[in-house]
């Protein structure tokens, strides 16, 4: 087949793998909202892979010093995220016992699953290294969120973006540890601040995904208390009550603490 054959043997059809996309979505009960829940799960998942697709271009950026590239991603990201929240609006349509007439069919799976989620947390900071060990040895999941856990995260990548730009931002001394405040952090970006310039400007997108991560969470552990209230979730989880531990902690805890100061 020649080159222009190919060309126009690809459809808008073929090109988006329609048929895959369109027959993925295969409800276990007869009930009319089973297939809401499915696509809106589907779609999450779309949309998880699509941020960690973003923010691994971020972080390149970051460290590359390449400051109006990262402020555009950043955008893109957020923008993403106010999608992914507004999709709770969709779910919450559908009523406690709509939920009910198809929930025992999902035997064990659960949102907790989600290996990109679980993935997204590490590359966003989460050190946790019990996560990986709720998927099989060998899965491509666990093996995706050790590695995320281990490899440097969105502000180790962002503390280098600093020092490219001439500023003393100290790095962490284990990028596999936990993020903690650091009151040299902080002094470098109360420079950053006063500067007022472009990095100042990628610190407030940073602590705006910071906020919209908050914001997601919220709308989630609010939706799973509207649908289900505090029975546990599925796939052996507590449901609410896990989620709203999850709701306080900020991811960038130094581009917080410098508010005081500024």
């Amino acid at each position: 087949m020649s080159e222009s054959d190919q060309h126009a043997a690809l459809t808008y059809t073929s090109y988006l793998a329609l048929p895959e996309v369109l027959g993925a979505q295969r409800p276990r009960s007869a009930e009319h909202d089973e297939l809401l829940f499915i696509v809106i799960h589907q779609v999450y998942e779309l949309w998880f892979k699509q941020l960690l697709h973003e923010l691994e271009y971020l972080q390149r950026r970051l460290e590359h010093g390449d400051t109006p590239h990262a402020v555009r991603t950043l955008r893109r990201v957020l923008t993403i995220l106010k999608v992914v929240v507004a999709q709770i609006d969709v779910l919450e349509t559908m009523t406690p016992s709509q939920f009910t007439s198809f929930r025992a069919r999902l035997d064990a799976a659960s949102g907790f699953q989600s290996g990109q989620f679980r993935e997204l947390e590490a590359v966003l900071g989460r050190r946790d290294p019990v996560v990986a060990e709720h998927y099989p040895p060998g899965s491509e999941a666990r093996e995706r969120v050790a590695a995320a856990m281990t490899r440097p995260s969105l502000f180790d990548s962002f503390l280098t973006y600093l020092r490219v730009q001439g500023y003393e931002a100290p790095p962490r001394p284990d990028v596999s540890a936990p993020l903690t405040p650091s009151r040299e952090v902080q002094a470098t970006l109360l420079r950053v601040y006063r500067d007022d310039g472009g990095e100042a400007s990628v610190c407030e997108h940073l602590v705006d995904l910071d906020e919209g991560v908050q914001e997601w969470r919220y709308r989630h552990v609010k939706m799973v208390e509207r649908t289900i209230g505090d029975k546990p979730g599925t796939g052996g989880s507590s449901g609410a009550a896990y989620l709203r531990t999850t709701l306080s902690p900020p991811m960038f805890p130094d581009l917080w603490a410098v508010r005081a100061e500024l």
